[in-house]
Formats: structure tokens, sequence, C-alpha cells
């Protein structure tokens, strides 16, 4: 039977471990709720599906969280029994750290439990339950992926372009379809509309083309060309690419034991290494086992005689924690070098930190509310010893006076009081170790996400490092807001729960005044979002996207700077190009297709070996920019698409500027407001649907004072919870930002569908919960 003492341990650990696991989970699906949940809703993918995809995600997340809940939990947990001096006590009644260990092994046993069946089980099921609800939402809705005004290239040698695709998801208006077969020489297709047909039972997809012409032509043959019309014709894609034989490839993440053991005798037939399925078999292991590495540490780490609270155990697990995964990696890589044997480099984490764990408790046990003391060098301890000497001894000779400069102000600046300076230092202190804890996760799971691509050899850690910086910009943006509501609640509780609220309030010091501090630090957090928006974020999205996909695929992006190959100028003109040489400004193996803006027609085409950018070539506009050499142009007949032809050799032509062609693809996260209003002025004059920009443009204004929302609602929400502890509070902070970013996504994908105003789309959620906060404020005792 367990004793009262082991009761009360488990109790203490339980909270924080949920609390813990509900935010790290919480903190691995925001991308998800923020992303892929948006676009899905404003495609008219059902709520059940969407819930389903959030559903088989948790697994994988689990299989992460569970673990470093347990550590996190038994931090804050016995660092709360050390700071109330507890541990002193059980000390002093003959209760040793080795005691404590039986109940915190005992849920341990749970933690590794639940982890072994998440890994060996739910996680490999619930992966491929994902991949095949993608598969098939990208089936039902393969035409819904297309968007206006954006080249489409996820169809097998197809690339894809449409003027407009009307609200009602029926199909695309102003079609251009380019078989890219061969790059050299696309045959275009040019239609007045055009829909996806995708039959699963017969598994063919085809996209069928309606009132349009066929061109084709040789381009080393200039002499040759073919223009067909048609009424209505139909494209076949090939189906192995959009419907697999057996469904999905499953990944090694997705294989049981039992497949991974087979694929291993399958890669060593063939002669090829295989450590990478012995690895993923032993992980499935491994991991779980942290659980009671972690308990032996936290045990170690969280029994002393510190004062500094619980978030600061939260900030030293996360650093525990990325230890960990960083000796994992670090095995990975050396596996690959064949330095360390597959089976072996999954446990060096759980050997290196569980030594280092027992070495801690046996120190522990040893000096029972002392701090631990790694010994130190005789001659670094001298070293510092002289040093202390020389900064302590008095200075000699004459001292000098020191003017000050006095500036007088025609008014008296307001200056904090000491009740401000308490409140923002407390304040300040749980924001700082929340945001670097909540960072750290971030680059945590991030890391592990692109690890296969470093371990295969397709991408290198300089690259995803690379990648983890400029991405940091995107994550503070979702950490700013949540750190800032959890600080808030945390600190409001904590005055709550020791009375210094009540003190206050017997002072005459109202709620509103003492809270004051902290809605200054959200408006500067306000600005710092926006600052973010206008000056950073869409410069930092731009190349961590484009560096996403080079660890991804191994290969540029195509609308990357030196390749970006198709693309559409601002009169409507289409360029393609092979090639793109940014230093001589120069573009090889052009063609320019030109429309007719009534009947959107093809009107010209023209193709150019080479195409130099000269600006000094037109003093006074008169003489064209671009220099052309050795091509020819075709000009059609807009009723009967007959086409005259002309041969060049040297002729100038008027295109749009040459750092046109190096721009990015203009989505609104990768511009900031002035650059996403001009683009969404454009598309309105050419006559296209701009509603998700709009919605966009809205949102960079909107989001910003999300920050200074959470804080007006943490604060009564604080005040009539805080008495239950801090913890509680985190809880409730979870809750209400999962409600807050929910909104977002589908208020955000109601606007892009057009079913309310793209304004209100936006700010939406900030009116519910700045209502929500007001109506909290007014009724709360201040």
């Amino acid at each position: 039977m367990p004793r009262i003492i082991d009761r009360y341990v488990i109790r203490e650990i339980v909270p924080p471990f949920l609390l813990a696991l509900l935010v790290f989970t919480f903190i691995l699906i925001i991308p998800f709720l923020i992303d892929l949940a948006e676009d899905l809703i404003a495609k008219g993918v059902p709520a059940g599906t969407i819930l389903q995809l959030t559903v088989t995600l948790l697994p994988q997340a689990l299989a992460l969280t569970i673990p470093m809940a347990l550590l996190i939990g038994l931090l804050v947990a016995l660092g709360r029994l050390s700071a109330d001096r507890e541990f002193v006590v059980m000390m002093a009644c003959g209760i040793s750290p080795y005691r404590l260990l039986q109940p915190i092994l005992v849920f341990s046993v749970i933690c590794w439990g639940l982890t072994s069946w998440v890994m060996l089980k739910a996680m490999p099921d619930s992966n491929q339950r994902f991949r095949e609800i993608s598969t098939e939402i990208a089936m039902n809705r393969a035409e819904g992926e297309v968007r206006p005004r954006v080249f489409f290239e996820d169809f097998p040698n197809i690339v894809l372009y449409v003027r407009e695709v009307p609200t009602n998801g029926q199909g695309w208006l102003g079609v251009l379809a380019a078989d890219t077969s061969n790059p050299s020489s696309p045959v275009i297709f040019i239609a007045k509309s055009g829909r996806m047909i995708v039959d699963r039972q017969a598994r063919t997809i085809d996209m069928v083309l309606e009132e349009g012409t066929r061109h084709s032509t040789k381009l080393e043959d200039p002499s040759f060309y073919e223009v067909s019309k048609f009424e209505r014709t139909i494209v076949s894609l090939n189906p192995e690419s959009v419907f697999p034989r057996t469904g999905p490839a499953r990944g090694e993440r997705e294989l049981s034991v039992e497949e991974l053991q087979a694929r291993a005798v399958e890669l060593q037939a063939q002669g090829i290494s295989p450590h990478r399925p012995i690895m993923e078999i032993h992980k499935k292991f491994s991991v779980p086992v942290a659980c009671f590495v972690f308990a032996v540490l936290g045990l170690a780490l969280g029994a002393s005689n510190r004062k500094d609270g619980k978030l600061a155990a939260f900030v030293l697990g996360i650093a525990v924690i990325f230890g960990y995964y960083v000796i994992m990696f670090t095995a990975e890589a050396l596996t690959k070098g064949f330095w360390v044997p597959a089976w072996l480099s999954m446990w060096i984490p759980n050997i290196l930190l569980g030594a280092a764990g027992v070495f801690l408790l046996i120190n522990r046990a040893r000096s029972a509310d002392q701090p631990i003391r790694i010994p130190v060098p005789k001659w670094l301890m001298r070293w510092r010893r002289d040093q202390d000497a020389v900064e302590s001894a008095p200075a000699t000779g004459p001292k000098r006076r020191h003017s000050r400069l006095v500036i007088r102000v025609p008014f008296e600046l307001p200056r904090p009081t000491l009740l401000d300076i308490y409140i923002a230092k407390q304040y300040l202190r749980i924001l700082t170790m929340t945001t670097i804890g909540m960072l750290g996760l971030f680059y945590i799971s991030t890391f592990i996400d692109k690890s296969d691509k470093l371990f295969k050899g397709q991408t290198s850690i300089g690259i995803i490092a690379e990648f983890l910086f400029w991405s940091t910009p995107e994550f503070l943006s979702y950490i700013i807001a949540l750190a800032v509501l959890l600080s808030a609640l945390v600190t409001v509780g904590l005055l709550t729960k020791n009375s210094e609220l009540i003190v206050m309030r017997a002072c005459g010091i109202s709620l509103y005044r003492t809270a004051l501090p902290m809605v200054a630090f959200a408006l500067a957090g306000s600005v710092m979002l926006f600052g973010m928006e206008e000056r950073v974020l869409a410069t930092a999205n731009q190349r961590a996207d484009r560096l996403n996909h080079l660890i991804r695929t191994g290969q540029p992006q195509t609308f990357g700077v030196l390749n970006r190959k198709w693309i559409v100028g601002n009169d409507g003109q289409v360029y393609h190009y092979q090639y793109y040489d940014p230093r001589k400004r120069e573009l090889n193996s052009l063609s320019v297709f030109e429309f007719d803006p009534q009947t959107h027609a093809l009107k010209s085409r023209m193709f150019v070996n080479k195409a130099t950018y000269d600006p000094d070539r037109e003093p006074q506009g008169e003489v064209p920019k671009w220099a052309l050499d050795r091509g020819w142009k075709r000009e059609f007949d807009s009723a009967t698409q007959a086409n005259t032809f002309k041969a060049f050799d040297h002729v100038g032509a008027r295109f749009e500027a040459a750092d046109y062609f190096v721009t990015e693809a203009r989505e609104p996260e990768l511009m900031n407001f002035g650059q996403l209003r001009r683009y969404i002025t454009e598309l309105k004059a050419s006559g296209y649907n701009v509603l998700e920009h709009e919605v966009g443009l809205h949102r960079k204004i909107a989001f910003p004072f999300v920050t200074l929302v959470m804080t007006l609602i943490a604060v009564p929400f604080a005040v009539t919870t805080g008495r239950r502890g801090a913890m509680y509070g985190i809880g409730v902070g979870i809750v209400l930002a999962l409600v807050y970013w929910t909104m977002i996504s589908i208020f955000a994908a109601f606007g892009q569908g057009g079913l309310i105003d793209p304004a209100l789309a936006a700010w939406a959620p900030n009116l519910i919960f700045g209502a929500a906060a007001v109506y909290l404020l007014l009724t709360v005792r201040t």
C-alpha cells in the first residue's frame, strides 16, 4: 500500500505534469491550427475531417511531450517542496532522496507505458492515417488547390495558371496550362474555363479544358508552329503520381517494429546500410526509457534549496530536454559516419544522462539541502581569488570630481512607483523564462522534424541552423501572445494567492492601477509584433520558406531568384525562361505570351535566345530597356488564331524591369503592410479576387493587438482563479489561447470565402475577446 508521503509526492507531480503536457502539445499543434486548418476551412473541408487530422497529430506530439512533461512536472513539484522548505523537513525526518524515488519511479512506469504505446502503436497508425486523410482531401479537392494568378506546379509535368477561381468552387476561368514534359518546348493550352475530374474507382485524374486553343512548336525550328482550336479537350495526368499503388507511401515513422526489421533485412540484402530502420526500432524503445532517466534527473535537480520558483524549473527542464536531443542527433550523425553502431546510438542519451542523474542523485543524498557543487581546478580558483583581490583594492590618488549634465524639462515626466517596479520585475521574469522555454521547445520540435533529411544526407546542419535562425521571428509571433497571456495570469495569480492584491486594495490601489505596468508591457508587445510584421517577418519568412523547400526536396524553389521560370507581368503578359543571371541581368530562352485584355485569347508569342537588361539605353524613355538577340515573334488573329511569323536578330523591347524577375511569390505572409496594400490595389485594378489578401492585410494590423487583448482578459481571470495557484492559471491560459487561435482560423476562412467582410474577419477574435475582457473588468472586484 502506498504511504502518505507517496501519495503526497504523486499529488504534487500530477498537476504540473498535466499542465506541461497540455502546454507542450498545444505549442506543437499551433502551426497546424494557424496554417493548415485555416486553409482547409477556407476550402470547405468539413469540420469533422479537420478534427480527425488534428487528432492524428496528437500521438506524434505526445511521443515527445510525455517524457518532457514528466521532467517538467518533477522539477516544478520538487521545486515547490524545496522553496517551501518541505524538502528540508523530510531530510530532518530521515526521508532520503532514495525514498522519494519510489513514488517517482511508480509514476515514471505509467509514463513509460503510455509513451511505449504511443511509439509502438498509436504513432505509426496515426501518421499513416494523417497521410491517408491528407491524400483524400487532395484528391477530392484537387482543383481547389489552385489559386488565382499563382503558378501551380504540383500536378506532374503540368504548370497551371488561372486568372480567376469562382467562389462556388466550380472550376477555373482564364486557364493557361503548359505541358512541360519537354521543358525547352512546352505545349501550351489556353482555355476560357477548366476544371479537374478525379475518379477514384477508375484511378484516373483528368484536367478538362473548354473553348480554347493548343499551341505547339519546336524552338530549334522556328518555322514550325501548330495551332488547333477545341471546344473541349482532356489532359490526362499520371495516375500513379496521385493514386499510389497501395495508398500513401509509409515512411519509417509509420512502420511497425516487424516492418522495420523486414526493411532492414531488405536493405542489407541490397548491400545498403540498414542503420536508419535499426535506429528507428531502438528509438521506439529508448524514448520511453527516457522517462526513467528524466525521473532520476528530475529528483536530483528538483530537490534543492532553490527559491526561484516554478517557471525557473520550467526553463531548467527545457535545457535538459534540449541536451538530450542534442546528444541523440550527435549519436545519429556518428552512426551515419560508421563511428557508432546503429543499435547503440539511440541509447547513448539515456546512458549519458542516466549516469549524470545517478551521480547528481548520490551527491544530493550526501548534501541534503546544499546546492550541487562541481569540482573546479585549483589554478582556476586561485586566479579567481586574485581577480577579486584586484577589484576590491582601494583606489589610490586624488579623487576626481565628475560633473553631471542636468536637463530640465518644462514639465515633470511621470515616474514609475515602487509598486510598478515590483510588479514589472515579477512580470518580466516570468515573461522571459516563458519565452525562452517555449522558443527552445520550437527549436527542438523543428530540429526533430528536419533531422531525417539531415541523416539521409539530403541537407546539412548549417542549412538547418540557418532555417531555424530565419524561422525564429515566426516562432516569436506564435509565442509572444501566449507568453504575455501566461505572464499576466501567473503574476496576478501569485499576487492574489499571496494576498498581496488585498493589501494593495486596502491601501487604496485599485486593480486597474495594479495592472497598469502589465498593460504597458502588452502595448510594447503590440508595437514589437507590428514592427516584426513590417521590418522582419516578411523577409525572414521568404528565406525560411526557401530553405524549407531546399531541405525537403534538395532543390531550390522554382520561383527562386535564379530559376523562377514562370512569372506574370503587370500588364498580364506571361514570361517563361530557362535561366536568369542576376549579375549580368540576362534572361535565357525567354518566351513572352501576350493576351487580348477583352477575350483573354493569345494575342502574340515571342521567343528569344537571350535578353539583356540595360537601363542606360533609355535616357529619355524612347529606347527599349531590353536588348533581344536571335528570336521570333508570332501574332494571332483573335477570331481565327491564324498567325504571322517574323524572325529577328537584334531588336529592343520593353518588358518588366530586371528586378521584377527576382521577386518572390507574393503571398500575404511574404509582404509587409505597404507592399501587400499596393499588391491588392494592382489585383483589384485587374478585376481579380483579393479576399484572401484583404484578410491578410487587416490581420497585419489586428493581430499585434492580441497582446493587449490577452492581458486585459488575463487580469480578471487571474483574480478569480488566483487562489488555486499559478499552475491553474497556466491551464486557463492554454484554454483561452486555444479558443483564440481557433477563432482566428475560423473567421479568416469565413473572410476568404466571402461570407463576412475581410476587416471583420481579421478583427472578430479581438472584438469578441476584448468585449469579454471589458465585461470581466467591469464586474470583477477592483
